[in-house]
Parts: structure tokens; C-alpha cells; sequence
């Protein structure tokens, strides 16, 4: 009964981690990648549409983003949005698509975008403990209703935390590998 309780919330533990990493993917690094630009949002035609569904993004050197909108006339409209994002991007237009290229980080930035992720590192966790503390919820409910003993409600607690600590890991080990591409020059 409690392993059941805890195995019907791993669907929002992945989500806790799945989040982080997305997150994570949108931290620039220094070298391209699609994820930086993917999520913007562009007003295409009077609608808020994200880049992703309107223009092809690709990667055609370590340190430049080429977009390509299906339709050429959206190219005004992506290169405003990319603007105005809090990236700090600076796209050219070449009439066929749009190439960002990104500078060199310096070190200082480099400190930010590591403080940065690890702000977002520790939003998974607390979401990851929201989470524990639902399921504790719900077998000391189980326990005051009769349907498991105490004994059962403490296992359930050791179980649920080797469970909350393993997700915690997974959290820290995709921070480490994400502040070493920040801090790889």
C-alpha cells in the first residue's frame, strides 16, 4: 500500500527533474544550442508562437545559431522577439534567416550563469520535497485510518526518503555536468 503511494507520484518527481533540465538547457554556455532560442516566444500573425514551431534552428558552427523561418515573412518578427528576450542576443538578418552569434563568455559571467543554475537546482529540489512531504501526507492519513500499521508508515518514510534522495542526486549530478560546460573556456 505506502510502495504503491510512492510509486504513483514518480510521474511528478521525473517532472520535477525533466523541468530542471529544461531550465538548465536554456542557460547559455558559450557554445550553440537549439535550446537556447527554441522556447521564444514570437507574435506570429497575432498569436504567441514559440520559434520551435514556426522556423527550423540549427547549429552550423560551435558558436552560432542559424534560424530559418518556414515563412519569410515572420523573419521580422522572430528577430524583434529575440531582442527583446532576457538572453542578451544580438541576431543579423540576412533576408533568408537570421544567425546569432555568441560571444566569448568572460569569467564573470560565467560566476552568474553558475549562480543561475544553481538557484534552479535548488527550485528542483524544493519541488522534489513538495513533493515527499504529499506523499508523507498520504501515509500518515493510510496510518490514521487503519489501513497500514505504524511500522508500515515508517518503512514507507525510510522508502520515501531513499526515493527523494536518489531524484536529489539525479539533480545534482545534471548541475555538475552543466557547470562544467559553463566553466569549459
Amino acid at each position: 500500500m505506502v510502495k504503491e503511494t510512492i510509486e504513483g507520484k514518480t510521474e511528478a518527481f521525473e517532472g520535477a527533474i525533466d523541468h530542471f533540465s529544461d531550465e538548465a538547457a536554456k542557460i547559455r554556455t558559450g557554445r550553440a544550442h537549439p535550446g537556447l532560442v527554441e522556447g521564444i516566444i514570437v507574435d506570429y500573425y497575432g498569436s504567441k508562437t514559440p520559434l520551435k514551431q514556426i522556423a527550423s534552428i540549427s547549429i552550423p558552427e560551435a558558436r552560432q545559431i542559424l534560424i530559418q523561418p518556414w515563412d519569410r515573412g515572420a523573419i521580422q518578427s522572430i528577430e524583434s522577439a529575440i531582442r527583446e528576450s532576457d538572453l542578451g542576443l544580438n541576431p543579423s538578418n540576412d533576408g533568408q534567416g537570421i544567425r546569432i552569434t555568441l560571444p566569448q563568455l568572460n569569467e564573470e559571467r560565467r560566476r552568474d550563469l553558475v549562480k543561475t543554475l544553481n538557484n534552479r537546482a535548488e527550485d528542483a529540489r524544493i519541488a522534489v520535497r513538495a513533493i515527499r512531504e504529499d506523499i508523507w501526507k498520504e501515509i500518515q492519513d493510510l496510518e490514521k485510518e487503519g489501513m497500514i500499521s505504524e511500522d508500515d508508515k515508517f518503512q514507507g518514510k525510510e522508502l520515501l526518503q531513499k526515493v527523494v534522495d536518489s531524484y536529489n542526486e539525479k539533480i545534482e549530478s545534471a548541475r555538475e555536468k552543466k557547470e562544467q560546460e559553463i566553466l569549459t573556456v
